[in-house]
């Protein structure tokens, strides 16, 4: 049985997602660090835009790019630089494509070879984080994805 997502809004400002993963901490902080992974996590099915690239260099003061599209023309990208890494218990970032966009926090918490997850979005503003609305509703399936590619790795919902 997988877990449930649970997405909320603790301020104007701030989106919290949580959900616990049927997994060590090790390999949930692996999906979200190395890039071969992070292909099967970013990006729903649903929306139908394919990751064209993955560039990650997860270090604190490291940056990353992800660009999606069909192809190179009519692509976009999401940009920043990590703030803070922990290895297997949070990461820390910004998104610098654009002015509105928010700093995200992740925390991995292990605890009986499961992991909390927790996700942080936090934005300059209450219309920032209205905009990006559409983030809230791409999460639980997001999280579904991260749920099936723990399952690959022979750590997820398999395993209890």
């Amino acid at each position: 049985m997988k877990n449930r997502t649970a997405v909320e809004r603790r301020s104007e400002r701030e989106i919290v997602v949580t959900r616990t993963f049927n997994g060590p901490a090790r390999i949930v902080f692996e999906a979200w660090t190395k890039p071969e992974l992070f292909y099967a996590l970013v990006g729903t099915k649903s929306m139908g835009v394919p990751l064209l690239s993955c560039e990650m260099d997860v270090r604190t003061g490291g940056k990353y790019r992800l660009e999606f599209g069909h192809d190179a023309s009519k692509s976009f990208a999401f940009f920043g630089r990590y703030i803070e890494v922990t290895p297997h218990a949070r990461l820390v970032w910004t998104n610098d494509e654009s002015a509105n966009a928010a700093v995200t926090t992740v925390t991995f918490e292990e605890k009986a070879g499961k992991t909390l997850l927790v996700l942080r979005e936090l934005y300059p503003s209450k219309e920032a984080l209205d905009e990006a609305a559409g983030n809230e509703e791409a999460m639980p399936e997001q999280f579904e994805q991260l749920d099936d590619l723990l399952v690959t790795l022979g750590a997820g919902a398999g395993r209890s």
